[in-house]
Protein backbone atom coordinates (compact mmCIF):
# COMPACT_ATOMS: atom_id res chain seq x y z
CA UNK A 1 0.00 0.00 0.00
CA UNK A 2 1.20 3.24 -0.72
CA UNK A 3 1.34 6.10 2.02
CA UNK A 4 1.39 9.72 1.72
CA UNK A 5 3.68 11.48 -0.50
CA UNK A 6 3.96 12.45 -3.94
CA UNK A 7 3.54 8.99 -6.17
CA UNK A 8 0.28 8.66 -3.77
CA UNK A 9 -0.92 12.04 -4.55
CA UNK A 10 -0.39 11.85 -8.63
CA UNK A 11 -1.76 8.31 -8.85
CA UNK A 12 -5.02 9.38 -6.74
CA UNK A 13 -5.22 12.12 -9.16
CA UNK A 14 -4.90 9.35 -11.83
CA UNK A 15 -7.51 7.23 -10.83
CA UNK A 16 -10.07 10.25 -10.39
CA UNK A 17 -9.81 11.10 -13.62
CA UNK A 18 -10.28 7.75 -14.97
CA UNK A 19 -13.61 7.84 -12.55
CA UNK A 20 -14.46 10.71 -14.10
CA UNK A 21 -13.84 9.50 -17.65
CA UNK A 22 -16.48 7.10 -17.32
CA UNK A 23 -19.24 8.88 -15.27
CA UNK A 24 -19.12 11.12 -17.87
CA UNK A 25 -18.81 8.22 -20.86
CA UNK A 26 -22.30 6.91 -19.15
CA UNK A 27 -24.00 9.80 -19.37
CA UNK A 28 -25.94 9.94 -22.34
CA UNK A 29 -27.05 13.39 -22.75
CA UNK A 30 -24.20 15.05 -21.70
CA UNK A 31 -22.30 17.39 -24.05
CA UNK A 32 -18.99 16.06 -25.71
CA UNK A 33 -19.56 13.14 -23.77
CA UNK A 34 -17.03 11.05 -26.39
CA UNK A 35 -14.36 13.95 -26.08
CA UNK A 36 -14.34 14.16 -22.61
CA UNK A 37 -14.21 10.43 -21.62
CA UNK A 38 -10.96 10.11 -24.13
CA UNK A 39 -9.40 13.36 -22.99
CA UNK A 40 -9.63 12.26 -19.28
CA UNK A 41 -8.77 8.74 -20.06
CA UNK A 42 -5.66 10.36 -21.92
CA UNK A 43 -4.65 12.08 -18.51
CA UNK A 44 -5.26 9.62 -16.45
CA UNK A 45 -2.93 7.18 -17.86
CA UNK A 46 -0.26 9.70 -18.39
CA UNK A 47 -0.41 10.67 -14.52
CA UNK A 48 -0.34 6.82 -14.13
CA UNK A 49 3.15 6.58 -15.98
CA UNK A 50 4.08 9.54 -13.85
CA UNK A 51 3.30 7.96 -10.22
CA UNK A 52 4.85 4.96 -11.54
CA UNK A 53 7.91 6.46 -12.98
CA UNK A 54 7.89 9.11 -9.60
CA UNK A 55 7.91 5.23 -6.99
CA UNK A 56 11.03 3.21 -9.31
CA UNK A 57 13.19 6.24 -10.93
CA UNK A 58 12.46 9.52 -8.96
CA UNK A 59 10.85 13.01 -9.94
CA UNK A 60 12.78 12.75 -13.13
CA UNK A 61 9.76 12.69 -15.74
CA UNK A 62 10.06 15.72 -17.38
CA UNK A 63 11.72 17.31 -20.87
CA UNK A 64 15.40 18.45 -20.50
CA UNK A 65 16.35 21.09 -22.80
CA UNK A 66 18.72 20.20 -25.84
CA UNK A 67 22.28 19.79 -24.41
CA UNK A 68 21.57 20.85 -21.46
CA UNK A 69 20.95 19.60 -17.56
CA UNK A 70 18.44 22.16 -17.23
CA UNK A 71 14.29 21.41 -17.21
CA UNK A 72 11.93 23.29 -19.86
CA UNK A 73 9.44 24.98 -18.52
CA UNK A 74 5.85 26.44 -19.75
CA UNK A 75 4.28 29.48 -17.00
CA UNK A 76 7.48 28.59 -14.75
CA UNK A 77 6.40 24.87 -14.46
CA UNK A 78 8.60 21.61 -15.46
CA UNK A 79 7.28 20.48 -18.56
CA UNK A 80 6.18 16.73 -17.77
CA UNK A 81 6.70 13.80 -20.10
CA UNK A 82 3.48 13.54 -22.07
CA UNK A 83 1.73 10.02 -22.89
CA UNK A 84 3.32 9.45 -26.27
CA UNK A 85 7.20 9.82 -24.20
CA UNK A 86 5.83 7.51 -21.10
CA UNK A 87 5.00 4.90 -23.43
CA UNK A 88 8.23 4.82 -25.12
CA UNK A 89 10.36 5.25 -21.79
CA UNK A 90 8.53 2.57 -20.14
CA UNK A 91 8.77 0.02 -23.40
CA UNK A 92 7.38 -2.55 -21.70
CA UNK A 93 3.78 -2.36 -22.81
CA UNK A 94 1.72 -5.35 -24.66
CA UNK A 95 1.84 -4.59 -28.60
CA UNK A 96 -1.94 -4.38 -28.30
CA UNK A 97 -2.21 -2.14 -25.26
CA UNK A 98 0.47 0.39 -27.05
CA UNK A 99 -1.69 -0.21 -30.18
CA UNK A 100 -4.89 1.42 -28.48
CA UNK A 101 -3.04 3.83 -26.44
CA UNK A 102 -1.34 5.44 -29.87
CA UNK A 103 -4.95 5.05 -31.32
CA UNK A 104 -6.44 7.68 -28.62
CA UNK A 105 -3.59 9.75 -28.51
CA UNK A 106 -3.87 10.33 -32.60
CA UNK A 107 -7.52 10.54 -32.15
CA UNK A 108 -7.36 12.94 -29.37
CA UNK A 109 -5.15 15.49 -31.36
CA UNK A 110 -7.89 15.73 -34.36
CA UNK A 111 -10.92 15.98 -32.05
CA UNK A 112 -9.46 19.11 -30.30
CA UNK A 113 -10.60 21.10 -33.07
CA UNK A 114 -13.78 19.71 -33.74
CA UNK A 115 -17.02 18.95 -32.36
CA UNK A 116 -17.53 15.28 -32.94
CA UNK A 117 -20.45 15.04 -29.86
CA UNK A 118 -22.71 12.88 -32.53
CA UNK A 119 -23.28 9.30 -31.37
CA UNK A 120 -22.04 7.69 -34.55
CA UNK A 121 -18.21 8.14 -33.38
CA UNK A 122 -18.94 6.77 -29.92
CA UNK A 123 -20.59 3.64 -31.54
CA UNK A 124 -17.60 3.21 -34.06
CA UNK A 125 -14.62 3.48 -31.23
CA UNK A 126 -16.88 1.50 -28.38
CA UNK A 127 -14.72 -1.71 -28.47
CA UNK A 128 -11.82 0.67 -28.02
CA UNK A 129 -13.00 3.06 -25.43
CA UNK A 130 -13.98 0.03 -23.27
CA UNK A 131 -10.03 -1.55 -23.94
CA UNK A 132 -8.90 2.05 -22.68
CA UNK A 133 -10.40 1.65 -19.36
CA UNK A 134 -9.79 -2.61 -18.89
CA UNK A 135 -5.99 -2.08 -19.69
CA UNK A 136 -5.78 0.99 -17.96
CA UNK A 137 -7.17 -0.85 -14.64
CA UNK A 138 -4.76 -4.34 -15.98
CA UNK A 139 -1.73 -1.69 -15.49
CA UNK A 140 -2.65 -0.02 -12.53
CA UNK A 141 -2.48 -3.24 -10.88
CA UNK A 142 0.36 -4.57 -12.29
CA UNK A 143 2.09 -1.18 -11.20
CA UNK A 144 0.53 -1.17 -7.77
CA UNK A 145 -1.32 -4.09 -6.44
CA UNK A 146 -4.74 -5.26 -6.77
CA UNK A 147 -5.62 -2.66 -3.32
CA UNK A 148 -5.80 -0.10 -5.41
CA UNK A 149 -8.22 -1.84 -7.99
CA UNK A 150 -11.17 0.26 -9.23
CA UNK A 151 -13.60 -2.37 -10.81
CA UNK A 152 -15.82 -1.83 -7.53
CA UNK A 153 -16.36 1.40 -8.30
CA UNK A 154 -17.23 0.81 -12.07
CA UNK A 155 -20.87 -0.16 -13.07
CA UNK A 156 -22.00 -2.18 -16.64
CA UNK A 157 -23.40 0.68 -18.58
CA UNK A 158 -27.08 0.24 -19.63
CA UNK A 159 -27.80 0.47 -23.53
CA UNK A 160 -31.43 0.79 -24.94
CA UNK A 161 -32.92 -2.02 -26.54
CA UNK A 162 -33.88 -1.21 -29.91
CA UNK A 163 -30.75 -0.31 -32.23
CA UNK A 164 -31.94 2.49 -34.93
CA UNK A 165 -33.66 1.73 -38.38
CA UNK A 166 -31.88 1.96 -41.16
CA UNK A 167 -33.68 4.90 -42.44
CA UNK A 168 -32.27 6.75 -38.96
CA UNK A 169 -29.03 5.69 -39.84
CA UNK A 170 -29.09 7.10 -43.05
CA UNK A 171 -30.86 10.60 -42.03
CA UNK A 172 -28.22 10.88 -39.54
CA UNK A 173 -25.42 10.08 -42.17
CA UNK A 174 -26.60 13.15 -44.42
CA UNK A 175 -26.20 15.30 -41.72
CA UNK A 176 -22.23 14.75 -40.89
CA UNK A 177 -20.12 17.56 -40.92
CA UNK A 178 -16.84 16.79 -42.57
CA UNK A 179 -14.72 16.97 -39.54
CA UNK A 180 -16.74 13.62 -38.63
CA UNK A 181 -16.37 12.15 -41.99
CA UNK A 182 -12.55 13.07 -41.63
CA UNK A 183 -12.68 11.01 -38.45
CA UNK A 184 -14.03 8.04 -39.71
CA UNK A 185 -11.44 7.87 -42.27
CA UNK A 186 -8.94 8.12 -39.75
CA UNK A 187 -10.45 5.08 -37.81
CA UNK A 188 -10.70 3.25 -40.61
CA UNK A 189 -7.39 3.99 -41.74
CA UNK A 190 -5.40 3.01 -38.44
CA UNK A 191 -7.36 -0.06 -37.74
CA UNK A 192 -6.83 -1.35 -41.57
CA UNK A 193 -3.22 -0.79 -40.38
CA UNK A 194 -3.16 -3.17 -37.68
CA UNK A 195 -1.83 -6.76 -37.46
CA UNK A 196 -4.64 -9.10 -37.53
CA UNK A 197 -3.59 -10.60 -34.22
CA UNK A 198 -3.41 -7.12 -32.71
CA UNK A 199 -6.38 -6.09 -34.03
CA UNK A 200 -8.55 -9.32 -32.81
CA UNK A 201 -7.17 -8.90 -29.51
CA UNK A 202 -9.42 -7.45 -26.33
CA UNK A 203 -6.54 -5.54 -25.37
CA UNK A 204 -6.80 -3.47 -28.95
CA UNK A 205 -10.60 -3.42 -29.13
CA UNK A 206 -13.03 -5.11 -26.79
CA UNK A 207 -15.78 -6.98 -29.17
CA UNK A 208 -18.83 -7.76 -26.95
CA UNK A 209 -21.96 -10.25 -27.74
CA UNK A 210 -25.53 -8.89 -25.50
CA UNK A 211 -27.53 -12.31 -25.07
CA UNK A 212 -30.61 -12.78 -22.61
CA UNK A 213 -29.73 -15.51 -20.14
CA UNK A 214 -32.58 -17.75 -19.12
CA UNK A 215 -32.39 -19.58 -16.05
CA UNK A 216 -34.89 -22.57 -14.44
CA UNK A 217 -36.02 -22.17 -10.93
CA UNK A 218 -33.02 -24.09 -9.54
CA UNK A 219 -30.57 -21.41 -10.75
CA UNK A 220 -32.13 -18.05 -9.82
CA UNK A 221 -28.87 -16.75 -7.88
CA UNK A 222 -27.34 -16.85 -11.32
CA UNK A 223 -26.20 -13.41 -12.04
CA UNK A 224 -27.61 -10.98 -14.93
CA UNK A 225 -24.41 -10.30 -16.27
CA UNK A 226 -21.12 -12.95 -16.71
CA UNK A 227 -17.99 -11.93 -18.40
CA UNK A 228 -15.96 -14.68 -20.25
CA UNK A 229 -12.67 -14.20 -20.33
CA UNK A 230 -11.07 -15.17 -24.24
CA UNK A 231 -7.89 -15.86 -23.31
CA UNK A 232 -8.62 -18.36 -20.24
CA UNK A 233 -10.83 -20.95 -22.56
CA UNK A 234 -10.07 -23.72 -23.97
CA UNK A 235 -10.33 -24.35 -27.84
CA UNK A 236 -13.54 -26.69 -27.60
CA UNK A 237 -15.19 -23.69 -25.46
CA UNK A 238 -13.91 -21.09 -28.08
CA UNK A 239 -15.18 -23.26 -30.79
CA UNK A 240 -18.44 -23.69 -29.02
CA UNK A 241 -18.94 -19.71 -28.75
CA UNK A 242 -17.88 -19.03 -32.38
CA UNK A 243 -20.78 -21.42 -33.05
CA UNK A 244 -22.97 -19.16 -30.63
CA UNK A 245 -22.28 -16.09 -31.91
CA UNK A 246 -22.35 -17.36 -35.70
CA UNK A 247 -26.12 -18.33 -34.78
CA UNK A 248 -27.08 -14.74 -33.55
CA UNK A 249 -25.46 -12.65 -36.03
CA UNK A 250 -27.80 -10.29 -38.11
CA UNK A 251 -28.04 -11.91 -41.80
CA UNK A 252 -25.94 -10.50 -44.18
CA UNK A 253 -27.01 -9.82 -48.06
CA UNK A 254 -24.33 -9.91 -50.07
CA UNK A 255 -24.25 -7.86 -53.48
CA UNK A 256 -22.33 -8.36 -56.06
CA UNK A 257 -18.57 -6.51 -56.09
CA UNK A 258 -15.30 -6.78 -57.64
CA UNK A 259 -12.36 -8.84 -56.57
CA UNK A 260 -13.55 -9.51 -52.98
CA UNK A 261 -10.74 -10.55 -50.85
CA UNK A 262 -8.27 -10.09 -53.52
CA UNK A 263 -4.84 -8.28 -52.69
CA UNK A 264 -2.44 -6.43 -55.48
CA UNK A 265 1.00 -6.71 -55.64
CA UNK A 266 2.37 -4.26 -53.02
CA UNK A 267 0.28 -6.03 -50.59
CA UNK A 268 1.49 -9.49 -51.34
CA UNK A 269 5.28 -8.07 -50.95
CA UNK A 270 4.26 -6.13 -47.73
CA UNK A 271 2.75 -9.49 -46.06
CA UNK A 272 6.08 -11.35 -46.59
CA UNK A 273 8.27 -8.52 -45.35
CA UNK A 274 6.60 -8.67 -42.50
CA UNK A 275 6.40 -12.78 -41.62
CA UNK A 276 9.38 -13.71 -42.80
CA UNK A 277 13.35 -13.09 -42.24
CA UNK A 278 13.40 -11.83 -45.95
CA UNK A 279 13.12 -8.21 -44.62
CA UNK A 280 14.09 -6.89 -48.23
CA UNK A 281 11.76 -8.86 -50.15
CA UNK A 282 10.62 -6.17 -52.87
CA UNK A 283 8.92 -6.39 -56.31
CA UNK A 284 11.31 -8.11 -58.72
CA UNK A 285 11.37 -10.95 -55.54
CA UNK A 286 7.78 -11.20 -56.07
CA UNK A 287 8.01 -11.45 -60.07
CA UNK A 288 10.61 -14.44 -59.97
CA UNK A 289 8.51 -16.59 -57.98
CA UNK A 290 5.27 -16.03 -59.87
CA UNK A 291 7.63 -17.03 -62.93
CA UNK A 292 8.98 -20.00 -61.48
CA UNK A 293 5.70 -21.12 -60.16
CA UNK A 294 3.42 -20.08 -63.46
CA UNK A 295 1.43 -18.53 -60.88
CA UNK A 296 0.44 -15.87 -64.00
CA UNK A 297 2.67 -14.59 -67.32
CA UNK A 298 5.30 -12.13 -66.98
CA UNK A 299 5.40 -8.64 -69.23
CA UNK A 300 7.82 -10.49 -71.47
CA UNK A 301 6.13 -13.41 -72.16
CA UNK A 302 4.11 -13.89 -75.25
CA UNK A 303 1.01 -15.74 -73.23
CA UNK A 304 -2.69 -14.93 -72.72
CA UNK A 305 -2.90 -12.85 -70.23
CA UNK A 306 -5.66 -14.60 -68.43
CA UNK A 307 -3.38 -17.82 -68.19
CA UNK A 308 -3.11 -17.80 -64.54
CA UNK A 309 -3.18 -20.27 -61.88
CA UNK A 310 -7.02 -19.06 -60.79
CA UNK A 311 -5.86 -20.79 -56.84
CA UNK A 312 -3.41 -17.50 -56.54
CA UNK A 313 -3.93 -15.22 -59.48
CA UNK A 314 -6.49 -13.46 -61.73
CA UNK A 315 -6.02 -11.17 -64.34
CA UNK A 316 -8.36 -8.22 -63.96
CA UNK A 317 -9.63 -7.41 -67.36
CA UNK A 318 -10.89 -3.74 -66.28
CA UNK A 319 -8.02 -2.30 -64.89
CA UNK A 320 -4.91 -4.58 -67.13
CA UNK A 321 -3.02 -5.63 -64.17
CA UNK A 322 -3.34 -8.64 -61.68
CA UNK A 323 -4.64 -9.71 -57.95
CA UNK A 324 -3.67 -12.35 -55.24
CA UNK A 325 -5.33 -14.49 -53.42
CA UNK A 326 -3.68 -14.51 -49.67
CA UNK A 327 -3.16 -18.19 -50.29
CA UNK A 328 -0.71 -17.22 -52.32
CA UNK A 329 1.25 -14.73 -49.70
CA UNK A 330 1.14 -17.90 -47.28
CA UNK A 331 2.25 -20.19 -49.69
CA UNK A 332 5.49 -18.07 -50.41
CA UNK A 333 6.15 -17.54 -46.81
CA UNK A 334 5.63 -21.48 -46.05
CA UNK A 335 8.22 -21.97 -48.31
CA UNK A 336 10.59 -19.37 -47.38
CA UNK A 337 10.31 -20.37 -43.50
CA UNK A 338 11.15 -24.47 -44.43
CA UNK A 339 14.23 -23.36 -46.12
CA UNK A 340 13.07 -24.39 -49.46
CA UNK A 341 13.94 -21.53 -51.40
CA UNK A 342 16.40 -18.84 -50.76
CA UNK A 343 16.29 -15.20 -52.21
CA UNK A 344 19.56 -15.48 -54.23
CA UNK A 345 18.34 -19.29 -55.30
CA UNK A 346 15.03 -17.95 -57.20
CA UNK A 347 16.78 -15.11 -58.68
CA UNK A 348 19.16 -17.94 -59.87
CA UNK A 349 16.82 -19.66 -61.34
CA UNK A 350 14.60 -16.75 -62.90
CA UNK A 351 17.42 -15.64 -64.72
CA UNK A 352 18.21 -18.86 -66.19
CA UNK A 353 14.26 -19.03 -67.20
CA UNK A 354 13.59 -22.40 -64.71
CA UNK A 355 10.04 -23.63 -64.16
CA UNK A 356 9.50 -25.13 -61.03
CA UNK A 357 6.06 -27.80 -59.95
CA UNK A 358 4.34 -26.18 -57.17
CA UNK A 359 2.92 -28.93 -55.87
CA UNK A 360 6.52 -29.68 -54.97
CA UNK A 361 6.74 -27.22 -52.12
CA UNK A 362 2.91 -27.22 -50.83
Amino acid sequence: MLRKGRTKQILDSSIDSALLAVEIYNKPRTPFRIENYISLMIISWTRLFHAYFNHTIGDIFYYKKKNSTRYERVDGERKSWELKTCINKYNSLDKSVKANLEFFIKLRNKIEHRHISKEDIGLEIFGECQSLLYNYENILIKFFGEDCAINESLAFSLQFSRMRTIEQNLANKKILSKDIMEINKFIKKYRSGLKTHIFNSQEYSIKLIQIPRISNDSKKSIPAIEFVNWSNLSNEDKKKFEKMTTLIKDKIIKTEVINPGKLKAGNIVEKISQDTSVKDFNHHDHKCLYFLFSIRPTANENVDAFKTNIKYCHYDEVHTDYVYQEDWANLIIKIIKEGKLSKSSWKNKFKKQEKLNIGDFK
